[in-house]
């Protein structure tokens, strides 16, 4: 094979790789000025008569999908948490510089969904055994993770954790966590299946998700 084949080759398989990642063309989309962030959340169990959740399942983009349309969500929206700076963008936690990891926090109605419900939908979205990351995206800000905002919700983490662990006869590595402040994410990756549906699809698919989801849940896989 001639060598100026070999680069060509080469190319294309760094290009399908970067279009691979969570987030990877962010920079094209940010270009109209909306990579300005917003202030950071201090995040509680309850926001008025609503109920707050907090989820770090990998790419952001797909946990997020998991919530938006679910009876009783009123909102989930993209973002940032665990780090050590204020103010991460994408590219800062993208780089791993920050600690932070790529998290959806779920405003819901009780009377509707409950805590316990929400925490089931984050096990079915995830691989609990890997380890710094999620499916093809590698990293700690893809790591998994639920931050529990009160003693009631570690306690619902802690009773499924154990759950999944007897069912499967082995420990998630998945983390549960204290309350931390919540960084919404910038607007290009909000709402992000919605707004670029292509390009999601050709994430999810290429960086095998629900292939890895169906091997691990079989029937009650995320869809």
């Amino acid at each position: 094979m001639s060598h100026s084949r070999l680069f060509v080759l080469a190319a294309l398989g760094a290009a399908l790789a970067l279009t691979l990642a969570c987030g990877a063309d962010g920079g094209a989309v940010a270009a109209d000025g909306d990579d300005a962030m917003l202030p950071g959340v201090p995040l509680a169990a309850t926001d008025g008569d609503h109920g707050v959740a907090l989820f770090a399942g990998g790419c952001f983009w797909c946990i997020e999908s998991a919530y938006d349309d679910r009876q009783g969500v009123v909102s989930a929206v993209s973002g940032y948490a665990g780090g050590e700076i204020e103010q991460p963008t994408y590219r800062m936690v993208g780089g791993g510089r920050t600690k932070h990891a790529e998290v959806v926090r779920v405003v819901f109605d009780p009377k509707v969904v409950s805590y316990a419900e929400l925490v089931d939908v984050f096990w079915h979205n995830i691989d609990p055994w890997q380890a710094a990351g999620q499916f093809c995206d590698k990293g700690p800000q893809y790591r998994s993770a639920i931050f529990a905002l009160d003693a009631d919700q570690r306690r619902v983490a802690e009773e499924t954790k154990a759950a999944v662990a007897e069912r499967f006869g082995r420990e998630p590595v998945t983390e549960i966590n204290d309350g931390a402040i919540f960084w919404p994410a910038e607007g290009y990756h909000q709402d992000f299946r919605k707004t670029n549906p292509v390009r999601y699809i050709s994430y999810r698919t290429g960086c095998g998700r629900d292939r890895r989801l169906q091997e691990i849940w079989g029937d009650e896989a995320a869809h």
